[in-house]
């Protein structure tokens, strides 16, 4: 009776140790060395893809930087975004946010073209892609921040979760802040994620309605600096025809990763919607003062909002695949 009571015992606690082992938080399997011994150049072959999509056209840094965040907020971060449609698969390129706005795929291509001669078959398109955007960041004068690595591509996408799920230039704070939650994210990294905005432009659709006809009212939003009303307007005019000109969103500091993006709030200058409706809560507005009189508190908050975003969802082990062409499961 001892001896099984003893049996049992230690079969619950070899149990108990299992459930200790694979409860270890996802962000644990992913290790920053993951690549020292099987692509020790990753990172060079990395940032040289990106210095040189940057040096031939200045935007791209913001695009790069937008699309891993499209991609980490639809079903987590698994290089979904990067799939083309197939006759089978009915990816994200084509949803509501990305149609037409989402960018930089063929850098990304590039870079794991030159990745793939050194190291075939060993580092996944989302790690890449995950890695771009932190270099799009550092190279345009923002901060720089440790990528830990070891996710997996995934094998499918979705455009209906990308049409749900990513936050979109109109929608209310609530809004947006309910979507960051659902990720696991907070309050604060919707401010500080905000402040990438401080480089790139946007397309005058996603803010026309500030111009000329806020919330139905005929009038332009009353909250929009005048000086700035009146430059956007003769930009993006009232018709069709304008709806793809280019604005910046930091108009002082286009394509310097910095802090401006936080001042220009406090001037009423924030180009969209959901930009300018952190200065409508009191703690979010809070958050922005600070982050403009202190930009390296910034930074450091950007680079660990970073990460967390980075960690979503991601699949590692034998999870999902790595694959060969980004656009197209093996």
């Amino acid at each position: 009776m001892q001896t099984s009571m003893h049996y049992s015992c230690f079969i619950q606690s070899i149990v108990l140790l299992f459930i200790v082992i694979f409860s270890v938080p996802v962000q644990c399997q992913l290790d920053e060395d993951l690549y020292d011994d099987t692509c020790p150049n990753l990172t060079k072959l990395v940032r040289y893809g990106v210095w040189s999509a940057i040096r031939n056209e200045t935007r791209m840094a913001a695009s790069l930087l937008r699309l891993h965040f499209h991609d980490c907020f639809v079903n987590g971060c698994d290089g979904s975004i990067l799939l083309d449609d197939t006759s089978t698969l009915k990816g994200e390129k084509n949803a509501s946010p990305n149609r037409n706005s989402v960018r930089g795929f063929e850098v990304i291509d590039d870079i794991k073209a030159s990745i793939e001669k050194v190291c075939p078959s060993t580092v996944s398109c989302v790690d890449i892609l995950t890695l771009a955007a932190r270099e799009a960041v550092y190279l345009t004068g923002g901060p720089y921040w440790s990528v830990a690595l070891g996710r997996r591509d995934g094998t499918t996408a979705s455009e209906s979760a990308a049409n749900e799920q990513i936050p979109g230039p109109s929608e209310s704070l609530p809004v947006i802040t309910a979507k960051f939650t659902s990720k696991g994210l907070n309050a604060k990294d919707v401010v500080v994620l905000s402040g990438a905005h401080t480089i790139g432009f946007a397309q005058c659709f996603t803010f026309k309605q500030r111009l000329f006809n806020f919330k139905s009212s005929g009038k332009p939003d009353p909250a929009l600096d005048s000086s700035l009303l009146q430059g956007l307007t003769s930009l993006c005019p009232n018709s069709d025809a304008s709806d793809n000109q280019l604005a910046p969103l930091d108009p002082v500091t286009t394509n310097k990763f910095d802090n401006v993006y936080f001042k220009n709030l406090l001037n009423n200058s924030g180009l969209l919607e959901s930009d300018q409706a952190l200065m409508g809560d009191s703690d979010a507005a809070s958050m922005v003062e600070n982050y403009s009189k202190y930009p390296y508190q910034f930074f450091k908050d950007f680079g660990a909002s970073m990460v967390k975003m980075a960690n979503i969802g991601v699949l590692t082990g034998d999870e999902g695949q790595i694959r060969k062409n980004c656009r197209a499961v093996n």
